[in-house]
């Protein structure tokens, strides 16, 4: 009888374990479809929790990471089908995904974070956090909010009126007000031109409309060589401005410092004081 009841109690031990759910991170990991997600995962999380990332990350002109760090990961297009084949235990998306994929998600049980795109700092930190408990990585949220915090203390402008700049992002394409960069643009002592030329959000700016009253800044992703991308608006932009009275500096900042906040930030602010410092009052 007790050899009976224990054969019971271990078939009984088998079944419950069978019926129990799986565990909660999943077979896969991460899975990240939003590249200002994966800027931020790749310094919350050891890169073998990460199962996937955003293939923007992969794109020269979309990633904000290290183009070498990004081709260690797995890339995924987004689609709802090569996500769910991952069986991840987290996905974290746009808030922007179409409410199809939204709705395959879950109808496959996913665990899904969809996070939006900050236009200040503040929402950024907040964000940050918002990630780290989402990963289990609450002390290396602190940690990276910390260092965008020391950042811009460390930017902090001498005191003067603010330098007036603008923030090219390829071509003609220039960065308007009221996002993320400008309120760097500030902290760091400048004066965000883009309102003044009628853009208010980021958008085409022909160089004509800039060169007729330029700034005293003018931060570019290219060299002017007609070597990058958009090089040929680049080469106009160089020689219109060799033609200029006005005393212009024009300054590189990388294309993957505009894309995203999180720990682009500091990075973005060590860029700007450092431009900063170098001009002559």
């Amino acid at each position: 009888m007790i050899r009976g009841a224990a054969l019971l109690g271990t078939l009984a031990g088998v079944l419950v374990a069978g019926c129990a759910a799986p565990p909660s991170q999943g077979a896969g990991g991460i899975v990240s479809l939003n590249p200002c997600a994966d800027a931020m995962l790749v310094e919350l999380v050891p890169p073998d929790r990460i199962a996937a990332i955003s293939h923007y990350s992969q794109d020269p002109g979309a990633t904000s990471i290290d183009l070498a760090v990004a081709r260690r990961f797995r890339a995924t297009a987004g689609t709802a089908e090569e996500v769910i084949a991952l069986r991840p235990g987290l996905v974290i998306a746009s808030s922007f995904t179409q409410a199809a994929t939204r709705e395959a998600f879950a109808r496959a049980g996913l665990r899904t974070l969809y996070l939006d795109s900050p236009v200040t700092i503040a929402a950024s930190r907040a964000q940050v956090a918002r990630l780290a408990r989402a990963v289990g990585a609450e002390d290396a949220g602190r940690a990276m909010i910390a260092r965008i915090d020391a950042a811009i203390a460390a930017a902090a402008p001498p005191p003067g009126p603010r330098v007036p700049a603008l923030i090219w992002i390829g071509g003609n394409l220039a960065s308007g007000g009221s996002n993320l960069v400008n309120q760097m643009l500030a902290l760091a002592g400048f004066e965000d031109r883009a309102a003044r030329y009628g853009l208010a959000y980021t958008g085409y700016l022909p160089v004509e409309t800039v060169a007729a009253d330029p700034p005293r800044v003018m931060f570019v992703p290219d060299d002017g060589s007609g070597r990058d991308a958009g090089s040929r608006a680049a080469a106009m932009r160089a020689r219109v401005l060799a033609h200029s009275p006005a005393r212009v500096t024009e300054a590189r900042f990388p294309r993957d410092l505009v894309n995203c906040g999180g720990p682009v930030i500091a990075r973005a602010m060590t860029r700007l004081a450092e431009v900063r410092r170098s001009i002559a009052p």
